[in-house]
């Protein structure tokens, strides 16, 4: 069931992507040309992703333990470190340069485009050379504690 769910909701995603024109690089390229030709609307699809996060966080949060698996798994990491900032600054500026972040590229499969065979494979590289640069240290999920005290 939960492997039902996951394709479902990914298929959701991707349709939203697509039909916002999020795998069009173009259109982030255009939201930051703040000095040419700047295109706001990515700011309405970044209001409605938030606005439906902070819904579903809403209902989240009022559940003793997850509907589909048997524990709540977040992360322990609350201090801003140097692997933080170089992996944000990376992920940044790969963004800015390409017009692509993972989410739209892998929903781009349905429709690729010669950009897409570029940059899928530097995004995988990019998770392997990350994989393989991670210390243990830098695992940090863990089990979220839903005790009724915590809201």
């Amino acid at each position: 069931m939960t492997n039902i769910v996951t394709l479902v909701t990914g298929l959701i995603f991707g349709l939203g992507l697509a039909l916002s024109g999020m795998t069009h690089p173009e259109k982030v390229l255009g939201f930051l040309d703040m000095a040419g030709q700047w295109n706001p609307s990515l700011l309405f699809v970044l209001g409605g992703a938030v606005s439906v996060a902070l819904a579903g966080f809403q209902v989240i949060t009022k559940l003793t333990k997850p509907v589909l698996v048997a524990t709540f798994l977040v992360t322990e990491a609350t201090n801003i470190d140097r692997p933080l900032v170089i992996g944000s600054s990376l992920f940044g500026i790969g963004w800015g340069i390409s017009g692509y972040c993972p989410g739209p590229a892998i929903a781009l499969l349905a429709a690729p485009n010669w950009e897409l065979w570029i940059f899928l494979p530097a995004m995988l590289l990019g998770y392997a050379l990350q994989h393989y640069l991670s210390r243990p240290s830098h695992q940090a999920s863990t089990v979220l504690d839903k005790s009724p005290s915590c809201g």
